[in-house]
């Protein structure tokens, strides 16, 4: 039992660190025709790492629809789902917009925040964690390109 418990661990480990380094790309220039260029969030700064036993296993992603374009953080699980008391989100987009969402307990695997985005690949998402203390622990602050193709 204990080794499918490391092999999982180690597999969720991968394919976050898989994930993480797809999803970052280079601010794109300006439209050439437009008269103002769209406000850039800052520059996305340093996250903290929680210690295992509050650790939770998050996504950040576009839905790639130029309709309606969505970003979506997922809760994929960890040691600190039933410790943590909150997960909140924020996301500054490309128009300058400011969105929030959180997740409180009960946590489950699989849950979501919805947050609107742009069709701009400098929308930046930032994820924090609540601890069983009240601090805010900084795990995700990178942009998210509307569409990805890897």
């Amino acid at each position: 039992m204990d080794k499918k418990i490391l092999f999982a661990g180690i597999t969720v480990l991968v394919f976050s660190l898989l994930v993480a380094g797809c999803s970052q790309q280079g601010i794109s220039p300006a439209n050439p025709g437009s008269t103002a260029a769209p406000a850039t969030p800052s520059t996305p700064g340093p996250t903290q790492t929680l210690p295992s036993y509050w650790s939770v296993a998050v996504q950040v992603g576009s839905n790639g629809k130029a309709i309606d374009p969505q970003i979506i953080m997922t809760l994929n699980g960890g040691q600190g789902m039933n410790l943590v008391p909150e997960i909140d989100m924020q996301v500054t987009r490309t128009d300058g917009v400011v969105e929030t969402g959180n997740l409180t307990q009960p946590l489950q695997e699989g849950q979501t925040i919805t947050l609107a985005g742009t069709t701009g690949n400098n929308d930046r998402a930032e994820v924090w964690v609540v601890t069983p203390q009240g601090d805010r622990v900084k795990i995700i602050d990178q942009y998210v390109p509307f569409r990805s193709y890897h």
